[in-house]
């Protein structure tokens, strides 16, 4: 079975044991699907929606970076769908702007991925939609939509007060992917930084984590790791929030990108690449990064 249960009306699917989307039940008892995966996810999507008997009926994105919109666009038009996004989302989901690049200077596990990944433009300007400002859906009533920019402009985080369940996209992670072991392997289950390589501006991130640990939830599920539930999963998530830390170095650490409603309007100077120094890693790094784009990136 490849929905995996988080909650009575939450589900989790993961995709190339990377990156996780999750199927909610609303309150009429139709369903809606949080984020997307990579677009060679289509398929098991797919399956899963039929494995719940009915499509969703509209896709909520966090945020619109390949590994979590990849295959929005298709899933929408076969299903029928809108997909929902933030404001401040709506450039790089329209064509009209590619998000800050990479910085594979921070070091990590997924900073090397990142050399392989070229910024990338997605069109889905004829399914978009942006969340209301006050944050509240029909489609998803008792949930709430909470701004949690950093990892990238226009982010959101979802929020059910009742349960106290918190669906954090990559405002965090629940596995260490700057390692070589948490990002293969997902574990050991920890708060950790949400994509470090992808991050422009640590300081927004920061505060947002603050917005979160501020709800005490029970259950985290984020984009990448596994759900963390139990009773000490607001004190782990709030001495995060105090301890975190941007990286020591890296193109966005000092100096944010700046984003408007156009799209990027300033990027800070990138640093010297140590590249030749990595040669063997970077070859390692392009394996891992075709495999998780697929050949089928369009």
């Amino acid at each position: 079975m490849s929905l995996q249960p988080v909650a009575p009306h939450v589900w989790r699917i993961n995709i190339f044991n990377f990156v996780n989307a999750y199927f909610v039940r609303n309150a009429e008892g139709e369903f809606v699907l949080i984020d997307t995966g990579v677009r060679p996810a289509l398929t098991q999507l797919k399956a899963a929606a039929a494995e719940l008997g009915r499509p969703p009926i509209a896709i909520l994105l966090t945020h619109g970076h390949f590994d979590h919109a990849g295959c929005a666009g298709e899933l929408a038009r076969a299903w029928n769908v809108p997909v929902y996004a933030g404001r401040l989302e709506k450039p790089f989901l329209t064509g009209a702007a590619a998000y800050p690049p990479g910085d594979p200077t921070v070091g990590g596990a997924l900073a090397q991925v990142s050399r392989a990944i070229p910024p990338l433009k997605f069109d889905i300007s004829d399914v978009l939609e942006i969340y209301p400002q006050d944050g509240k859906l029909d489609v998803l009533k008792g949930w709430q939509v909470i701004e949690t920019p950093g990892h990238s402009p226009g982010h959101i985080s979802l929020w059910h007060e009742d349960d106290r369940i918190l669906l954090a996209g990559d405002a965090l992670c629940t596995a260490d992917m700057d390692s070589v072991v948490g990002m293969t392997t997902l574990k050991p289950t920890q708060f950790a930084r949400g994509g470090t390589p992808f991050v422009p501006d640590w300081k927004e991130m920061k505060h947002s984590l603050g917005k979160l640990a501020d709800l005490e939830p029970a259950t985290v599920a984020a984009g990448h790791g596994h759900p963390m539930t139990g009773g000490s999963v607001p004190e782990q998530l709030r001495d995060f929030y105090h301890e975190f830390a941007p990286p020591e170095h890296g193109r966005y650490v000092g100096t944010p990108a700046r984003t408007d409603e156009s799209g990027v309007t300033f990027l800070p100077p990138a640093p010297p690449d140590p590249l030749p120094r990595n040669v063997a890693i970077g070859a390692l790094a392009g394996a891992a990064a075709f495999a998780i784009l697929g050949r089928g990136r369009k």
